[in-house]
């Protein structure tokens, strides 16, 4: 399974998705957790090349929209997935 897209010169350098500010749009390009994690955000849509919008931010965790969906992400789970600006 690959869990990085490749970039092209112009993307900006990753940053985890923990570290986006809220009403940004980001790509998700690399998912840094372990196989069952992996698996799992995979099933909830967050897949590589997926577009996010950061809705709210409350401690470490923050919600996202990807479309009309709405998926609450924990502080550690955020950390695990690498974004650039959409």
């Amino acid at each position: 399974m690959r869990t990085t897209a490749p970039m092209s010169p112009k993307q900006e350098k990753p940053l985890a998705l923990a570290m986006a500010d809220k009403g940004c749009q980001v790509r998700i390009v690399a998912l840094r957790a372990g196989h069952n994690l992996d698996r799992r955000l995979t099933d909830l849509g967050l897949n590589i090349g997926s577009e996010l919008r950061i809705v709210q931010r409350r401690g470490g965790g923050l919600v996202v929209a990807r479309g009309e969906t709405r998926i609450a992400v924990g502080g550690g789970m955020a950390m695990k997935i690498q974004v650039v600006p959409a």
